[in-house]
């Protein structure tokens, strides 16, 4: 029986074998997991504390190693301190450190048993904080959207010509949606010689084998889509009708309803377009949720376990009224061939971990050590997933009973393969077959990138994702090159070669490797979810440049961004891009270096601002509030969707300028104090707020950001995560200590 024990000041400890375990982690395992997932206590136990016991000392000495090369990479740089670039000698020397390894002979993963989500439709995919249940749900629902709402609650339909938003439903804006959408009807399931808005009525014929759908003009005429095949199906409701179309993997779905406060008065009475938007979503345990203890982790563990099990609620105030939402079931139609056509309700889920760095409080090993927190993050979630893999009806979420997990910030290929053997120690656990779990390979860290052949070699029978991300990648590119010289501003280094080298080395790696058909190629996100018009501007680049995932801030925009996939056949795109010159190495391994003498004084300190203004903005929630993702005002009050990656580059941006002089700590303490006014006013309208400014020195929110800077040269590969954990844990501390 466990026991309680005293350690480290606790004495409600609870001991399971070897493990020392905190009572509401515990509590959650035994009380909520394993009963739902029908597994054995002593079993689970055991198996967790033989991982912990033979996989922890490879997980430190891993982190050792990437300690070590980062010294050795300074070394190098501060011997040549004061001598020209030269960029042979560097590519040299990493290859002697095995910093930059040679590849191996060519591959092609041998990944089996993916989901068609996954393996075959490219479309847009959320991440979501798994901790906010509500937002976990909705992301979780984003697989399909309105066009219609998408289109009139953003900026993609411009409020000029009394089109405002606000207020009751506006006709004249309602009518510009209406035209919108015949449009991207017109270019992506086109009728023979007319426009869909042209059409006065749509009518399945069933008259013959196969259905198909005629539509009758308002000159009366009778046409069909140009492509017969993409109508695939139908369902009807009364006086309402769905026609189910299917174009590059992706189904539309137009609806007519002359009783709908819209189709009464719309031609061919179509009241929505829908379409399938979020693909996937990535449920985020990592870089979007603020969990430092065994409290915050039972809560995202819970969450999880609920949308495993289909149990999951949110209940939440709109407009006056109290809601409940929960998964969708799926959509039935009638097919073509006059059999049922079910079509998933939801996104295909994925669950992203913690990476190998950070240790967990929740459990402690055999010598009272908090155990690290990737390894418990795998027995965990996988043990959650159980709970929907022992489903055969209902809220499935694969198919194919793979449980697919996306594991950021490893480092390497040696960092790849301590994954690959945690998976399959995971596996041995729960008594799953060899690769039911699936991996995302985060390509955001430089010794991947350089590497990225080798590391997907490591897992090449259970790889169903790699992908790009700026602002861990830069943050990274910093940390490492940090003694090399002064680096460029922000937004300068978006365009210098390295970046555009890396993306495109990406895609280029991933086709070479055989990933399409089995596997994801990701980009990263677009910032600013109240930017819609931007984005569809500008985010169609993603798909054209081979991606067949993009991370996207909301379900509407996933909605939005699932057009420019009807837009470009990524498929076609990626067999045009097979051909092409792989991205220079040679690139990707040049800092994004500056001149400092082209810096003016306004130069340095405007980019201060900016950074400091955004670390604020973040860390003032994170700290305060528990809050990992949120959208964050900047500067100029455009509102930003933010998470630690964020974070890291803005901290390590001025640490890099603060130790080449380009900034003083007096002017970055200054910048300080004046940016915490202007967040403080800036949150000004939130009642749970604590005001930084009026009291820096007793700001633990404060505190924390500024040792993010300037502590920023000795965090663990730059890393954001021990300072904030550290901070936030005092402040709970210190809240549960004012409250008893």
């Amino acid at each position: 029986m466990p026991m309680a024990i005293d350690s480290d000041g606790r004495n409600d400890l609870i001991e399971v074998g070897g493990l020392r375990v905190n009572p509401v982690f515990h509590g959650f395992i035994e009380e909520e997991l394993l009963p739902s997932i029908g597994f054995d206590s002593a079993t689970f136990w055991a198996g967790l504390e033989s991982i912990v016991e033979e996989l922890t000392p490879v997980n430190r000495k891993l982190l050792q190693h990437r300690e070590a090369l980062q010294q050795k990479i300074d070394a190098w740089h501060m011997a040549r301190r004061d001598e020209a670039w030269n960029h042979d000698e560097y590519v040299r020397f990493l290859r002697e450190i095995a910093y930059l390894r040679e590849p191996g002979e060519p591959f092609h993963i041998e990944t089996t048993g993916v989901d068609a989500e996954i393996a075959e439709i490219a479309g847009p995919q959320l991440v979501v904080p798994v901790s906010n249940a509500r937002f976990a749900l909705n992301a979780a629902n984003a697989r399909w959207g309105s066009l219609y709402d998408a289109l009139y609650g953003s900026d993609v339909i411009a409020e000029d010509d009394d089109r405002e938003r606000g207020g009751a439903y506006n006709i004249r804006r309602g009518a510009a949606v209406i035209r919108y959408a015949a449009a991207f009807l017109d270019r992506t399931i086109p009728l023979d010689s007319a426009s869909h808005a042209d059409v006065a009525s749509y009518e399945v014929d069933e008259s013959h084998k196969r259905a198909a759908i005629v539509a009758t003009l308002a000159d009366g005429r009778i046409v069909q889509p140009q492509d017969a095949a993409s109508f695939v199906g139908y369902c009807r409701n009364g006086r309402r009708w769905s026609y189910l179309f299917r174009h590059h993997g992706l189904h539309i779905e137009i609806q007519t309803d002359p009783g709908h406060s819209v189709g009464r008065d719309a031609a061919a009475n179509v009241s929505d377009v829908v379409l399938e938007a979020a693909i996937t979503t990535i449920q985020d345990c990592e870089d979007s949720v603020a969990a430092v203890d065994a409290e915050d982790k039972v809560g995202v563990y819970r969450n999880w376990l609920g949308l495993m099990a289909g149990t999951l609620e949110a209940v939440f105030d709109k407009g006056g009224k109290r809601m409940t939402r929960r998964l969708n079931e799926d959509r039935e139609y009638t097919g073509v061939d006059g059999k049922p056509l079910v079509l998933p309700g939801r996104s295909l889920m994925l669950i992203r971990n913690v990476g190998h760095l950070m240790t967990t409080d929740a459990v402690l090993d055999a010598n009272g050590d908090e155990i690290f927190e990737g390894l418990l993050d795998a027995v965990v979630t996988t043990a959650c997933a159980q709970a929907n893999r022992n489903r055969s009806v209902g809220l499935v979420n694969s198919r194919s009973g793979s449980v697919y997990i996306v594991k950021p910030k490893m480092h390497g290929p040696d960092e790849v393969r301590f994954t690959d053997t945690l998976f399959n120690r995971v596996e041995d656990l729960f008594d799953l077959a060899s690769n039911t779990l699936k991996v995302g390979v985060m390509d955001e860290e430089r010794r991947t990138t350089i590497n990225l052949h080798e590391c997907m070699y490591e897992v090449r029978k259970r790889l169903v994702f790699i992908n790009t991300g700026f602002l861990d990648r830069t943050g990274d590119e910093i940390h490492t090159s940090m003694h090399a010289g002064p680096v460029l501003p922000k937004e300068a280094i978006k365009l210098e070669p390295w970046i555009h080298a890396y993306e495109d080395w990406n895609v280029d790696a991933g086709i070479r490797c055989g990933l399409p058909g089995r596997a994801q190629i990701g980009k990263g996100m677009w910032p600013k979810p109240d930017e819609m018009k931007q984005m569809m501007d500008s985010k169609q680049a993603h798909p054209q440049a081979g991606a067949s995932c993009a991370w996207v801030p909301s379900p509407t925009a996933a909605t939005l961004h699932a057009m420019h996939y009807h837009a470009v056949d990524v498929r076609q795109r990626q067999q045009q891009l097979a051909s092409r010159q792989s991205a220079s190495l040679d690139d990707i391994l040049t800092p994004p270096l500056c001149d400092p003498s082209t810096l003016t004084a306004q130069t340095v300190q405007d980019e201060l601002d900016n950074n400091v203004q955004s670390i604020l903005g973040y860390v003032v929630r994170w700290i305060d509030q528990g809050i990992g993702c949120s959208k964050v005002p900047d500067i100029d009050e455009t509102g930003l969707m933010e998470d630690r990656a964020t974070l890291r580059i803005s901290s390590q941006h001025i640490a890099n300028w603060l130790l080449h002089g380009i900034t003083t700590e007096q002017q970055v303490r200054e910048t300080f104090a004046r940016m915490a006014e202007i967040v403080d006013g800036q949150n000004a309208h939130d009642a749970g707020y604590r005001r930084m400014s009026d009291d820096v020195g007793n700001s633990v929110a404060f505190q924390a950001a500024c040792d993010l800077v300037f502590k920023a040269r000795e965090q663990p590969s730059g890393y954001t995560e021990p300072l904030l954990h550290r901070y936030r844990r005092q402040l709970k501390a210190s809240l549960t200590t004012q409250q008893s």
